[in-house]
Order: C-alpha cells, then structure tokens, then sequence
C-alpha cells in the first residue's frame, strides 16, 4: 500500500515544478485506487426468539449458532454528488472466523486517482450471510475521500459502522463514517498515526508501550459502548496529495480555425463559459430596434418579396420548432402587418423578450388589434412557455369559442394547464383558465363529472397536489351556490362513493387465494349483499360516461378477467339497458387515457372533413394514479378468432355477415367498416408510435370494425425488438383479398386520405400533447424533451401531400413485407399459450 516511490518517480518525471513543493496534485496520479480492508472491532448480539419464529432463514447467521462467528465480507464501491456509483463494488474474498473477523485484503477499484472528483466518497458495507442467495446487512459507513481541506486521505483509516444499515451513497449521507463527537480512543489513535507518519518522534521502547496501552484502552471501550469499527487502510504518499483537476489545453498544433499549413485544417472545440448568457451588444441593439420610438415608422412597414417569403416559411414552421433570433426580429419588425393573420400570433408571441417590461407592455397591447386566433392556437398559448397574464387571459378569452364537446375533447389537456398557472396576478375583466373550466363545467354535468376526476387525481401529486386541491374547493363551492347544487354536488360524491366501494371489493379478490371460479363466485355473492349497497343504487351518473345513469350492478353478469391483475367486469343496470365495463386495479390507465383521447379528437377531426373511418374510440376514465375504468365493446381478439373454428378474418367476416353477391361473400357495408377501420388505425397508431402490436389486443366486430386495446407503449417505444413502422399483419390483408385486390387499393386510399387530413390538423395535436408533457405519462416522462417532436416528425410537415402519400405507401409495404414481426408473432402465440 505504500504509493510513495513510485508516485515520486511518475511526479518528477511530470516535470520539475513539484522539486520545491511539499504536496503533490491529484491530476498527477495515474495510479488506481485500493484499499486495505483490515479488521472489524465490536460484538454482536443474537437475534431474539420472536425474531427467529418471525425469519425462520435469521437461524443460519452465524451469530445465531453457538461456537463459530458470522461468516461476513465487505462490499465497497466510489460514489460522488453527481453519480451514485462510480465503480462496481468489489468484495473481500469468503472467509470462515472463528476468533476475530480479520481480513487484511487489499481490493483495487477500477478508478484512477487523478480521476477522482472532490465530492468521492468510498462507500463500504459488511455484509453477512443469512441463506440461500440471501444476506443481509451487519453495517455500512461512508467516508469522504477528501478531507474538508482538499487533501485526499491516507494511510490507516478508522470507520464508525452504522448497525443494520447500508453505506449511503447519496450527497446527504445518513451513514458517515466519521461521525461529530470525539472520545479518548479517538484521540490516541489519531497520535499514533501521526507517530507512525513521522510527525512525532520514534522512541522503539516507549512506543510498544504506548501501542499495548491504547490496545487495552480499546478493548475495554469496544465493551462499553458495542460499537463496530472498521479499520482500512488507503494508499500511503510521501507528501500529502492536493486535489486538482487537469486544466484543459489545445492540442499541440491546433488552433481556433482551421488553417491552410496542411492538407486538413485542425478545429479545436473550446467550451464559451458565456454562450447561454445574453449578448449585451445584441440586448442593447435589441432595445432599440423594439423602443415605442420605432412604432410610427413599423406602423407603415410592409415586406418585400423575400421578406414575405420567409415570413410565409416561419409561419409554417410546426409548434415545436425554436426560432433564431433572426427569425424573431423579422417577427417584431413587421408585427403590424402580420396583425391580419391569426396564425402569425403565436409565432410573434414566441420572440417577445418578456423579462423586457417595456417590449412585453408593447406586445400586451398589440394583441387587442390582432385577428382573432383560432382555439388550436389558443391552446398553444396556455403551455409552460408563456407566462404572461395577459397572453394567457387572451387564450383563455378565445377557448370562449369552443362549444362543450370540443371543450370535452380538450379538457385533459387544459387542466394540465392549470399548472401553469401564476399565482397572485393581478386581477381583470377576463378570466383565469381555471374560473372559465369552472363556469363551463357548471353549465355542462357531463363537462362538471370529467372535471371533477381529472382534478380528483391530479390532487394525489405530489409538486402540484396544493394547486390542484384549492381549485377543487374552489368548484365545490361554485356549485353549491347552484339552485340545484346541493343535489349536484352530491351526484358527484356518490360517484367518487361508488369508485371507492369497487375498489375495496376488488383488491380483497385480488388478495384472496382461492381458484378463479371461486373468486368470481365470491365476486357476485359481494355484489348481491346489502351491505355494499350495489345491487341497487341511488340513480347516479357514471364517471366513465356521464350521459349515462346507473341504478344498479347486475351481480350474476359481473366476472373476473383471467389475467395477471384480474380486472372486473362490471355490468351496471341502466334505463336503457346493460352497460359493460372493464374496472382494473393495479394499472395506470392515465397513459391509455391519453391515446384514446387522442384517437377521439383525430376521428373528430377527420369527421369535419366528412371522413368517417369507423373507428372504435372506447371510453377509460382513470380514477386514481393506479385505477381506472374501461368501456367494454363487444368484440373479440383477432388471435382468438384465428385460433377458433374460423381458418381466416375472412371466414369471421363471411359468417357473420354473409352476402353471396358481393366479391368475397361480405357484406358490402361490413367489408367497408373492415377497411375504413383497419386504415384508421393503421395511421393514427403508425403518427403515435403505438407499441406491442399483436394479434391479442387488435379486436374485430361482429359488424367488421377493428380497433386497438392496451397502450402501455407508445411514442416508438416497443418491448419487441425490430417493430414494424405500423401494425399490418398478413392475416388482415388476406381477409382484404389480397393485396392485388380491389379492396386492398381502397384500403391505400382511406390511408392516404387519412394521413393528409390530419397532417392539417398536426399544430392541435402537437399543442395538446405538449401540454401532457408534465402529467406522468409513463412513456412521455422518459424523454419529455423529445416526446412531442417523435410525433412531429411522423406528421412529415415539410412533403407536400403527394409526397406524403408516397412516403406513407413506403411505410407500409415496409409493414406488410416485414419477416421479423411475424417470427416474434409466433413467439408471442406460443408464450400465451404455455401461460394458459
């Protein structure tokens, strides 16, 4: 362990600045670390009996078997503030003790010292066998490798162990190794390692005296106090060891432009300290060119011919893209012409400095004489990015414009904005986002029920909980100032009264052990007792779907779902009939939410453009962060009908919807239904990156229309390797006749006319999903940065819409022709069979 002469040979060699120094820098060992795991001093007690009975595996430690110790290691790995694991962490070799635990082993981490960064820490653990593949902690520490003066610690170390604990690797460590307090044991060690240093004076004969002295003192605390200690030993150096961090240089040869001295020019990159800081030139110039002095001359301003085309090019640029800082000064300087254009508005809002109180009192007032934007663009106005009252007091007077079921249609993404929220602006004639949801909502039941769930689960957050309960109450007491508000507000508390009592039935299924017949059985027997009171309700709105009342649970209908979570299906008693639905416990359904909302607003928006593709866009209300509900649709599994009687989806479609005069035996509205649908989803799910397509969540109809279940993955994430671009599997197009058939071109031409229908729609869906980008969707929260952009980039916005057609013809026969997916089709059909 004694670095000494080889660092002093690397250092001399390093150059001669270190010959009248007495320290060394850090930056100037190129030595790996290691560290001498040398003993461990204390007792340890046996587990108690009650302990014992409770573990019955605690029997084989060795502290609970007379005559022998533990048969315990060490464990040690390098954390920082910015890593909470350097290194892998290395362990002492197996050792059996008997008298003391000694390992006096040397363990050599794979960091280097000059690689070290101040914060480093050695984390260290001794761990002990309790079983089979199982242990269990004895004690941990975690010493800084730095002392609080720079200097790197060395030579013979004392570690204070907490009991059962692991060392903590985090930047407020709650297992330090040097604890505050000082006791006389301390005090002579710390002498005898300066004696052993060299600091004190060597006398042989007096030092083993000393040494014998302060081994009994040690003993005789160790009893006292039960404490465990651990000894180690890190590398020794002649001089102390500084930290220092290497200091970047250029190459040799290289400059900051590439040169002509050779046939290749060498760039150096050097980091510019100051680049997210603002230019005070180009600030100033800023100033200027946007004071209230330029106003009367910007007033009768109007662009030119490559001014105009460049203004044209911006304002097609999609939600998501950043503008220069060119681009935003083209904005600014001819802002009063671009008022007749209300696409324009939120592109000029982009490049207003709002910190600036002059240049942001100059764009307030200016958004009075702009043409009125639409409800896509006021939306976008309602993100993160602008905190402005007044822009956010414009949107909000804009959403006026959206009837109940667009609003229905935005309302997830609105209340997502309320985060966004200021808080004690000042007050104005117009309305905050959450005092206009609130009036709509007290206007509209349906809009109040969904309202009220979206508010209910985002008070479980834990950063906006606060926001979200204030304005909760706040709805509350709206409504009881209502004629009708005391029955309102009651129909939305056994509502939330109804979601609970489910709730408790359905983890006491999933905690019961018995066979699934039985559990069903037990279900049904519940859901006829009085006590629970759902056989028969108080007429109660459904959250799942609020247009409909229910009055009771039809027992002997309700079953469980053979799956992992068990999920109920529920059958309510309405005026109109049954009404199925799928209740799961166990599952964040906020992510299914969110595609099936979009899937709703898509078919809307192809619907105003007279494109009805026949899709299926069930209901899920997510009640809780790990509840929810689904709308059962009657239909089954495309690999259960191809696993059923039927050879084909063919022979489904011919069965139930014969037609002995139509080219494949179906019914001609049931065969469109099939291809409208299939090109439906084949698109949406290809622009939002659906993932974990197969045969069991794609379902079909009686009546031909097939849709998508299960959106656990999404925005290009899949747990299969090598996906498809989209979901189009050779059984379905056979069940199109082919794809030299007549069917198959009116498939490709739905798609096409599809895709560029939401291609014009692409800013909505883009605004709306950027303001999911905080709500803890699963697959968004693992890049939020780039969610909205994976979906910008399928729209394709720079092809013209032949261009896009052609492109979108390529993605599918690249679907079609796909020999991977069908491989893992296989894989997944024999899986799912070996499960049942």
């Amino acid at each position: 362990m004694d670095y000494s002469r080889s660092t002093s040979n690397h250092m001399d060699s390093g150059g001669s600045r270190f010959k009248d120094f007495t320290f060394f820098f850090s930056s100037d060992v190129d030595l790996p670390l290691e560290v001498k795991i040398c003993n461990l001093e204390g007792s340890r007690n046996p587990n108690s009996y009650s302990e014992l009975v409770k573990d019955p595996d605690l029997r084989l430690k060795g502290l609970n078997q007379l005559g022998r110790k533990s048969d315990l290691y060490v464990e040690c790995y390098v954390a920082s503030d910015h890593c909470d694991s350097l290194t892998l962490p290395h362990r002492t070799r197996y050792k059996t003790f008997t008298h003391s635990w000694s390992w006096n082993e040397k363990l050599t981490l794979p960091v280097k010292i000059r690689n070290l960064p101040l914060d480093a820490r050695l984390v260290v653990t001794v761990w002990d066998i309790v079983g089979p593949s199982k242990r269990a902690p004895v004690a941990g520490a975690t010493l800084p490798l730095f002392s609080s003066n720079c200097k790197l610690r060395r030579g013979r170390q004392k570690l204070y162990l907490w009991p059962d604990k692991e060392g903590d690797s985090s930047a407020k460590c709650s297992t330090p190794a040097k604890p505050e307090g000082y006791d006389e044991i301390d005090r002579l060690e710390k002498l005898q390692k300066k004696q052993e240093a060299g600091d004190i004076p060597k006398v042989d004969w007096l030092d083993k005296l000393a040494v014998q002295a302060i081994d009994k003192i040690r003993e005789k605390e160790i009893q006292k106090t039960n404490k465990h200690h651990l000894y180690i030993e890190l590398p020794k150096f002649n001089f102390p060891l500084v930290f220092h961090e290497t200091e970047a240089s250029l190459p040799k040869g290289s400059s900051f432009r590439s040169t002509s001295s050779g046939p290749l020019g060498i760039t150096a990159a050097v980091v510019d300290l100051e680049m997210f800081k603002d230019n005070l030139v180009e600030a100033k110039h800023r100033r200027l060119v946007r004071s209230h002095r330029a106003d009367i001359l910007d007033k009768e301003l109007k662009p030119n011919a490559d001014h105009r085309d460049h203004l044209n090019t911006v304002l097609k640029y999609p939600p998501a893209r950043a503008l220069t800082a060119e681009e935003k000064d083209l904005l600014w300087k001819f802002r009063f012409y671009l008022t007749q254009n209300k696409k324009a508005l939120t592109k000029f809002l982009k490049g207003v400095v709002w910190s600036d109180p002059l240049e942001s009192s100059q764009a307030a007032q200016l958004l009075e004489s702009w043409a009125p934007v639409d409800v896509d663009d006021a939306i976008e106005l309602l993100g993160p990015e602008f905190q402005n009252a007044a822009v956010r007091a414009y949107a909000v007077c804009q959403l006026q414009k959206a009837c109940d079921d667009d609003l229905l249609l935005y309302l997830l993404q609105l209340v997502q904005a309320l985060k966004f929220e200021q808080k004690d602006v000042p007050s104005s004639s117009q309305d905050s986002l959450a005092e206009f949801l609130i009036k709509r909502a007290l206007k509209n039941p349906v809009l109040a029920s969904r309202f009220f769930w979206y508010i209910k689960v985002e008070r479980g957050d834990k950063k906006y909980g606060e926001v979200y309960s204030s304005i909760d109450a706040k709805f509350r007491r709206s409504i009881r100032r209502l004629p009708d508000g005391t029955l309102r507000l009651d129909a939305l508390e056994r509502q939330g009264q109804l979601v609970d009592c489910i709730l408790n039935l359905a983890r006491g299924i999933r905690q019961s052990k018995d066979p699934l017949f039985k559990k069903i059985e037990k279900l049904q027997n519940q859901f006829h007792d009085t006590k629970h009171g759902l056989h028969s309700l108080l007429p109660v709105p459904l959250p799942l779907d609020a247009n409909v009342t229910v009055t009771g649970v039809v027992a002997e209908k309700c079953s469980i779902f053979k799956s992992n979570l068990l999920p109920i299906k529920l059958v309510f008693q309405t005026e109109a009939g049954d009404y199925p639905l799928m209740f799961k416990h166990g599952d964040d359904l906020r992510q299914d939410q969110l595609v099936i909302q979009i899937i709703m607003l898509m078919d809307n928006l192809m619907r105003k453009e007279n494109l009805d593709l026949k899709l299926t866009p069930y209901k899920v209300l997510a009640t809780g962060p790990d509840q929810g509900m689904i709308q059962f649709v009657p239909s089954q599994a495309l690999a259960s009908i191809l696993q059923s009687s039927y050879s084909s989806l063919l022979a489904f479609l011919q069965q139930n919807n014969p037609d002995a005069t139509a080219p494949l035996g179906v019914s001609p509205v049931v065969m469109d239904n099939y291809l409208r649908s299939c090109a439906g989803y084949c698109v949406i799910t290809y622009l939002l990156g659906v993932g974990d397509r197969h045969l069991d969540n794609l379902m079909l109809t009686d009546d031909g229309r097939l849709f998508h279940i299960d959106f656990g993955y999404f925005l290009g994430r899949d747990p299969k390797p090598f996906p498809p671009p989209m979901k189009l599997c050779k059984e379905m197009i056979e069940a199109m006749g082919g794809s030299s058939s007549v069917q198959y071109t009116k498939f490709l031409t739905y798609c096409f006319v599809a895709f560029n229908s939401l291609r014009k729609s692409s800013s909505l869906i883009l605004n709306l999903l950027s303001l999911m980008l905080d709500a803890n969707i699963p697959d968004i929260a693992i890049e939020p940065d780039k969610a909205v952009m994976k979906v910008q980039e399928k729209f394709c916005l720079e092809l013209t819409d032949e261009e896009a057609n052609q492109h979108l013809r390529a993605i599918i026969q690249e679907s079609v022709s796909a020999l991977f997916p069908q491989v893992i089709e296989t894989i997944h059909k024999w899986a799912q069979y070996w499960r049942k």
